[in-house]
């Protein structure tokens, strides 16, 4: 990040539109969240866009962050005894901890690339994978998840439904509503077709 100058035209136009998709208000919530699925070892950022980056740069509080929703025994992310210095390796911590959210459950699409972290260049997708992580934790409801339950909206789930034979064959008959409707339709009172039309003069 140190040998990146300032940009210009387009990609300073690009970049404002993309810093303008930050919540402030979402990450005090995210913060929370982390804070108590985590503990209150992982501190606090300061607040705001660069303070929320920083925070979470070396991807330590992130590993910590998914370590925490798995059951005890089973860790995907290892977490260093001391946090990374070196830029590959921290950005490795953030691969990790992608990885183990993605293995979580989280969709492809709603998962950051390391550089929106790390270069601070996306912090608005880092905020949805978080929102993402923290909407799955709460709808698999099995114990793992610390927090407020209601800080994120629930995922639907699948609501499977069993239908005897009977019902199934009974259903052929039916027309669905989107088909039309044939109540009432009749020819009655239609003059006949093809009828020359009648010029009085």
């Amino acid at each position: 990040m140190a040998n990146k100058g300032p940009s210009f035209g387009l990609s300073r136009d690009v970049q404002a539109k993309i810093e303008k998709k930050y919540d402030d208000e979402l990450e005090e919530r995210l913060v929370e969240w982390v804070v108590a699925q985590c503990g209150a070892e992982v501190g606090r950022p300061e607040r705001g866009r660069l303070g929320f980056q920083v925070w979470l740069k070396n991807g330590i509080i992130l590993g910590k962050l998914v370590n925490s929703l798995y059951p005890s025994g089973s860790k995907p992310v290892k977490i260093p005894d001391s946090p990374p210095s070196m830029v590959f390796k921290q950005m490795e911590q953030i691969a990790q901890f992608l990885k183990a959210a993605e293995d979580y459950g989280v969709v492809k699409t709603d998962i950051f690339q390391t550089v929106d972290l790390f270069e601070a260049k996306d912090m608005a997708a880092v905020q949805r994978t978080l929102v993402a992580l923290g909407s799955l934790a709460v709808t698999k409801d099995d114990g793992q998840y610390r927090g407020d339950p209601s800080w994120f909206m629930k995922k639907a789930q699948e609501n499977k439904r069993d239908f005897s034979d009977k019902q199934l064959k009974e259903g052929k008959n039916i027309i669905g509503l989107q088909m039309g409707s044939n109540q009432g339709a009749s020819q009655a009172g239609m003059t006949g077709y093809g009828r020359p039309r009648q010029i009085i003069g």
